[in-house]
């Protein structure tokens, strides 16, 4: 347990000044929390053993009807055209990508990714790096689907 609240400790570092209005709850590697003005919700875990300020995400935006988006903040800057492959299991999925971040090309993409990271104990994303060098991003899933359920309960009633 001590170990897990030491994993914990820079999520909520991380989305607690700059995402989070309210704790949903903290589900292993993953938390999820609430935002009323936005008024948005979302899951969030921070990639194992990297330093940065990467994170995987997994929003709900009741206003604009956007339910279960897939979002990832790269923990180092992206070569320009590289692309950016995520595998959750033994499912390859392409992203699109900025220079720091990446996404799900639409929401039938984001439904298959979240429907693969239920059953998966990890994922990847993997691109070349703005210094030439390919790197990975890794995530433990433990506790994503619980989070992601509670980022979806936490927005049913906003609007």
């Amino acid at each position: 347990m001590a170990r897990l609240s030491l994993f914990l400790l820079p999520l909520l570092a991380i989305a607690a000044p700059a995402f989070a209005k309210d704790s949903l709850g903290i589900f292993e590697y993953w938390g999820a929390f609430r935002d009323p003005a936005a008024p948005r919700c979302y899951a969030i875990s921070l990639p194992v053993g990297t330093r940065g300020n990467g994170f995987a995400a997994v929003g709900t935006w009741p206003r604009r009807h956007i339910r279960g988006q897939v979002h990832f903040r790269l923990s180092r800057t992206r070569a320009e055209g590289a692309p950016v492959i995520l595998s959750v299991g033994e499912r390859r999925f392409p992203l699109v990508a900025g220079k720091g971040d990446a996404w799900a090309p639409g929401p039938r993409a984001d439904a298959a990714i979240i429907a693969a990271m239920r059953s998966a104990s990890s994922m990847s994303v993997q691109t070349q790096g703005a210094n030439g060098r390919a790197f990975a991003d890794a995530y433990r899933l433990r506790g994503a689907a619980t989070a992601i359920d509670a980022a979806a309960l936490g927005c049913a009633r906003l609007r």
